[in-house]
Parts: structure tokens; sequence; C-alpha cells
């Protein structure tokens, strides 16, 4: 029996749920928390049946994690929570000695920074445990990971540079919304960009270089540099790549929002004093915003995302393209939930999949391009996330910039 705890309601939380019922014979028994129990209950409700247990937890509190989780007994969790909450949630695996996995890597909750440092620190701990801790298995981080491990075993002996390519053509119909958690996402987008080049990270100012590329089934959209977590681990594991950078689409209606909220000040992530009480401005404009997980009944678009990859096979030069086209639409029919939660929570699916089947079952901390990326891109084309594999001879730095 694999008994699985998945931590976190939201929209990731609700395809995951929604995927592991799909298949009993690797999910027997599923358990599904989260701070608001009511939303863990209408993710149950939506599969029916007896398939989803659900259960309340403060995933900030590790004696309450641990508490649940002896209580249960899974062989481990799929956490879908806040990054946030990432250390706390490893810590009571650790203590109760199940393994783990995430789609986020761990930011602190007063600092707009983002690294695996933190949780890669545990790879001591969990490896003497005997547990293993799969880290990013989302899209992008996770799936563009594996995309580029498959792209090194298939196609290249040498990679040289990787553009990745994140384009979100949805339309919910809201002057301003964001597609998952608004306080990560903004914090992500306001920061300064990085980019990797020749063992060295380059600092950008947030949106200071962009291009137009044509995405093949949603046509020409403007991408901005952006910094990801993804180039981290794989520049690291990597070490042969020259240049690695990542690109994200922006609608102008969320960029002139965007700017709007960053000089009202309301991305801050500092408390202020207001009548009396201590709020965080960024923590009070989610509040106001609408919420994630409510956008798949109203999004219509696709989603594309994927790798450009440059390198050397035989001594010839080779250029492949390998990304997923996800339909708003279609995701909703299936999971209740718009592409963007879509293609992060199959993923996650997926990689517990591959460690219950001792696939990718290896004590210690790892991401995602460290193990054989063979069965997970099978499986990719088998659950709602089919890719393309396809010569290329773009030039990034060829694209125009309007």
């Amino acid at each position: 029996m694999s008994r699985i705890l998945i931590i976190g309601a939201g929209g990731v939380g609700r395809v995951v749920t929604h995927k592991c019922a799909q298949l009993p014979e690797v999910f027997s028994d599923i358990w599904l928390a989260s701070r608001t129990q009511s939303k863990c209950n209408q993710i149950a409700t939506e599969i029916g049946g007896e398939r989803v247990n659900t259960a309340q937890v403060d995933a900030d509190n590790v004696p309450e994690l641990v508490e649940l989780i002896k209580r249960i007994q899974p062989v481990m969790v799929i956490n879908v929570a806040l990054p946030y909450q990432d250390l706390s949630i490893m810590d009571a695996c650790l203590e109760t000695g199940i393994h783990y996995l995430d789609t986020a890597n761990y930011e602190p909750l007063d600092e707009a920074k983002f690294e695996y440092k933190w949780q890669w620190a545990y790879q001591d701990r969990f490896k003497d445990a005997n547990l293993m801790a799969l880290l990013g298995s989302g899209f992008d981080p996770g799936v563009t990971n594996v995309f580029i491990a498959y792209a090194r075993k298939h196609h290249f002996d040498r990679i040289d540079t990787v553009d990745i390519l994140d384009c979100n053509a949805g339309d919910h119909g809201y002057p301003f919304a964001t597609n998952f958690n608004p306080e990560i996402n903004i914090r992500e987008v306001t920061a300064n960009g990085r980019y990797y080049e020749n063992g060295h990270w380059v600092e950008t100012k947030p949106m200071e270089y962009s291009r137009v590329f044509d995405f093949p089934e949603i046509g020409p959209r403007k991408m901005f540099l952006l910094y990801h977590e993804e180039m981290e681990s794989l520049t690291k594991n990597l070490p042969e790549i020259k240049r690695m950078r990542f690109w994200m689409t922006f609608g102008e209606s969320y960029l002139k929002h965007l700017e709007v909220i960053q000089n009202l000040g309301l991305d801050g992530i500092e408390p202020v004093k207001f009548q009396g009480q201590q709020i965080v401005p960024l923590q009070f404009l989610k509040a106001l915003l609408p919420d994630p997980a409510s956008l798949g009944p109203r999004t219509k678009g696709k989603t594309n995302i994927g790798c450009i990859i440059k390198g050397e096979k035989d001594g010839k030069q080779v250029s492949r393209y390998i990304y997923n086209v996800s339909d708003h639409e279609s995701c909703f029919k299936e999971t209740n939930a718009q592409a963007v939660s879509y293609t992060t929570g199959v993923p996650a699916m997926i990689g517990a999949k591959m460690m219950l089947e001792d696939k990718w079952m290896q004590a210690g901390v790892w991401n995602m391009e460290q193990f054989d990326p063979d069965p997970f891109m099978e499986d990719l084309n088998s659950y709602g996330l089919p890719w393309k594999d396809v010569s290329c001879d773009i030039d990034v730095d060829k694209l125009p910039m309007t």
C-alpha cells in the first residue's frame, strides 16, 4: 500500500489530488491536508467516492505536522504548500521517517530571495535517514530540468547554451490577477533578473531585456528575462553549460498594473503600521486579488513552456527545441483547474510515482535532472503533458525586441 499525504489545497494541490486519484494502483490511499480543511473537503467531493481523506494542518508548525504524519502514516509527503514552508515540512518528514517531494524551492518569508542552499543543506540528514527528498517536481522547475537531461542523453555530447521559454497566453478576463500565489508571483517578477554565462551570474534590472518569440500554437509574444530557480541546479549539475537564461511572457495589462503596484509600494514585504496593526503590503494585496484557484472556469487559451538547447554531437552543431503546449479549458475540464496549476500538478504526481515505483529512489536530496529522464518523459505523454522535440535553428539573441 502506498499511502501519501498531499499538503496544500490551492490550484496545484487540486490537480495533484485529482491526478493521484486516477492511479489507485500507485496511490492506494490519499490524504489531503491544508490550513483550511474546507478547501480539502471541496476537492475530495469533486473526486467523489472515498478516494480522498482530509485533515487540517498548519504547515509552519513542525509538531503539528509530525502529529498528523504519525496519525495517518503515509510513505511520503507531496508538498504543494507555500515555498516558505518547505523546511518545516522537510523537518517533519525527517522526524517521522517518510520521503519528501516539492515543486518550488525554499524562500524565506522576510526576504525576496529563493535558492536551493537551504534545502541542499539537508543532504546528509536525508541520506543518513535513508530517505529521499525530490526538489522542484513542477514544470519550471521540474519538467524543464528533465527536458534538458533528456536532450543531453539523446541529442548531445555537450550542451553549450539553454534558453527556457515560458508563455502563458491564457485570458481570465480580470484586469489583473496572478496564475499562482500572488505573493510568490510578484516577488519573483519584481526581483532583479540573472542569467548564467561562462561560470558567472550576470545580474540585470527587472524586465531589462526582452525578445519577441513566435510560440507554436500561440503566436508572437513578448518575453522578458528573469531569474528562475532551475538554473541554479542545472548549472551546478551540468557544469559544461556556457550560458543559461530564463524568459517569461507578460501581457501589457499585467505590466501596467505591476508598475502601479510597485509605485504605490504594494509589493513591499516589510511590515508597515496601519491603524495600530502591523501589515505586510504584499500580503494585503494578495487578499484583494482574485484567488488563483478560482481562475479555472474563466481562463481560455494556451500555455507553451519549453527549452531551446544548443550544443555538439559527434563533432557537429546541434539545436533542439523541446516543449509542451497545454490548453486551459481542457485542463479545467479534467481537474477543475487552469493550465498553470495543471502543468505544475501533473509533474508533482509523476515525480511521486517515479519514487514509489523505485524508478527514482535514492537516499538524499536531489534535483530532477539527476535521474534518468526517460521514464518521466514517457509519463508526461501518458498523463496529460505531451511534448514535442524538434530540430531548431532559432537564435534567441537575434529575435526582435518589440
